[in-house]
């Protein structure tokens, strides 16, 4: 079936265009013309902004839900939580824990994606466990280890393929061949919770390495050694080139000013928006209730963000993809395409998912539309309506 949207103001690739027509036929976009072409279902935009689909590439749960918990029910529901809010492709989230916990979330994830049964779920993010415990953050440090080779061999078996990105400490004993290994498999390594230096960066740099776990967040910057100072993580995202970074733009982990030095440094190309939200994603109201996702830490929500209980740290957020437009736009300056492209082309491309994250045609029909809040109005996955919570 062919389906005509009308009335909006796409963005497009090289800008927002109105006095158009998308059409898409099943799961594939066919046209953006002003052409009047046959289709039997007609979408009226009224006015709104029509956009690529959002791509959160870290995020943990949300609605209530963990997707480290385990089950298909957990992350079903936190998956379509975060897709009323436009995230229409989503890369489910674990965080350090024991292996049982990690195997049950990778066979719940395998039959959830077999199934079909949550449409924007794409694949995994591992946060963990091979981290420092300097800059463990909200981590449990009763699970964060160096690599282990047979154990991450056997994770990536009972991945199934469909781990996408694995969170790592270069400086960790076996760091270097962990790089290898993932580089061999197709998976793409990210530096986080880290306490490295320029030089361990750098060793992992050379091995294909060139993302960067939430830039910031639990990551080593400027030390001393004998009064010689050294970079750190934060310092080495700067100075490397062709690298890729997450930004956690939910308005309290990174201040405005924060944000604008990071795209002024890195550029708009090469950032991605995330949520990096809990399971307390959405849920405002539970402010200084005290909340323990499973084998994590616990944490509060305050001020619009989770944190430790002793405020020592963030644990994480409680944003919508939605959420981290709005805040590039009204705290950090800028502009609409740009942070559209943040939260759609960019992840889309880092992730080698060469089908998404913009209108065009031959490309998915995944589709937002939204007004000038950034507030949801209508969310498209794969040709088919999604409900609007």
């Amino acid at each position: 079936m062919t389906t005509r949207i009308k009335n909006g103001k796409y963005i497009l690739p090289d800008g927002i265009y109105e006095d158009l027509y998308l059409y898409f036929t099943d799961d594939t976009i066919t046209a953006i013309t002003k052409d009047e072409l046959t289709y039997e279902e007609e979408i009226d935009a009224k006015g709104y902004y029509v956009s690529p689909g959002f791509i959160d590439m870290h995020v943990h749960g949300g609605g209530g839900r963990s997707f480290a918990a385990g089950d298909k029910e957990s992350i079903i529901k936190a998956a379509n939580f975060h897709a009323s809010h436009g995230t229409t492709s989503i890369l489910a989230t674990s965080s350090a824990c024991s292996p049982k916990r990690l195997v049950d979330f990778l066979r719940a994830l395998h039959e959830v994606m077999e199934e079909k049964s949550a449409p924007s779920v794409i694949g995994a993010h591992l946060e963990g466990s091979y981290f420092s415990l300097a800059q463990s953050g909200a981590q449990n440090p009763e699970f964060i280890k160096a690599p282990d080779p047979k154990e991450y061999e056997m994770f990536y078996e009972e991945g199934k393929g469909h781990i996408m990105v694995w969170s790592f400490a270069p400086e960790l004993p076996g760091g270097e061949a962990f790089v290898k290994f993932l580089m061999e498999k197709g998976i793409i390594p990210s530096i986080g919770h880290s306490n490295a230096t320029y030089a361990d960066v750098k060793k992992v740099y050379d091995l294909g390495c060139r993302a960067f776990t939430h830039l910031y967040s639990g990551m080593s910057t400027i030390t001393r050694d004998n009064g010689f100072r050294r970079l750190g993580v934060i310092e080495s995202a700067y100075l490397l080139d062709d690298v890729h970074a997450e930004i956690i733009a939910d308005g309290c982990h990174l201040p405005p000013e924060l944000l604008q030095l990071i795209v002024k440094r890195l550029g708009v190309d090469n950032l991605c928006l995330i949520t990096d939200a809990l399971q307390v994603a959405g849920m405002e109201h539970m402010e200084q209730s005290l909340t323990r996702e499973v084998e994590s830490l616990a944490f509060i929500v305050e001020d619009g963000v989770a944190k430790l209980p002793d405020r020592s740290a963030f644990a994480g957020s409680i944003a919508t993809t939605n959420r981290l437009v709005k805040t590039m736009i009204d705290k950090a300056g800028v502009s609409l395409e740009e942070s559209i492209q943040m939260m759609t082309a960019n992840p889309a491309r880092f992730l080698h998912l060469t089908k998404k994250g913009r209108l065009d045609p031959g490309l998915d029909a995944d589709i937002v539309i939204f007004d000038d809040e950034i507030d949801i109005k209508r969310v498209i996955i794969g040709g088919n309506t999604f409900t609007v919570a």
